[in-house]
């Protein structure tokens, strides 16, 4: 009787050891490793150091859906897209997203970031933060999908403006009057000008 009360809390405590290995990171703790680990590149490296953004743009693409971002993006024309146009697409947006997000975060390098509470609805989250300079706060704010157990980030809301939702308002205009191909060679064009004209200010800060 012993030997087999001694297997069920054997039994228990290793279901417990599980569940605990398995449970997911909170998505608040996820979204302040990764913010600190990219602002900590930013104050550590030289602006026009390569390093730099292949260090912050790995931290980035490890931390964000970019394919369901993708499909946020483009709303009803994800489905109407071939799998080619898709793939170019979430390699475009990927690009640009990495860039509006870098452009923003760069100018407040040295500012003080608080935190606030996380809000969880069964497999979604928002974890807001705020960027605290010298005339004013900044709020954005991460929306988080449980998936395989990780956060993953799908939208970010900056200063109330969510970047998904604005991409897929500027898209649908374009959607109608070029098709998807003329979205895509937009898209290319505007990634093309930003890299230039980062390749210039990492000139000017060197």
């Amino acid at each position: 009787m012993k030997t087999f009360l001694y297997l069920i809390v054997f039994t228990l405590l290793c279901a417990g050891y599980v569940t605990a290995e398995t449970a997911p990171i909170s998505p608040r703790i996820e979204v302040q490793t990764t913010v600190d680990a990219i602002l900590d590149q930013l104050r550590t490296l030289p602006a026009d150091s390569p390093q730099r953004r292949e260090v912050i743009s790995g931290l980035i693409r490890e931390q964000f859906d970019f394919q369901l971002m993708s499909q946020g993006a483009l709303g009803r024309s994800w489905a109407s897209a071939n799998d080619l146009q898709r793939q170019k697409f979430i390699d475009l947006f990927t690009g640009l997203l990495e860039e509006t997000y870098l452009g923003r975060i760069q100018a407040y390098t040295n500012e003080k970031i608080s935190y606030g509470e996380e809000e969880i609805r069964q497999n979604r989250a928002v974890v807001d933060t705020v960027i605290h300079t010298a005339s004013a706060d900044i709020p954005i704010s991460y929306k988080l999908l449980l998936q395989n157990n990780d956060w993953q980030v799908y939208d970010v809301v900056i200063e109330k403006v969510s970047l998904i939702r604005n991409y897929r308002s500027s898209y649908a205009s374009i959607l109608r009057s070029k098709g998807m191909d003329g979205l895509l060679e937009e898209m290319k064009e505007k990634l093309d000008s930003l890299h230039q004209r980062a390749e210039v200010e990492q000139k000017d800060a060197a």
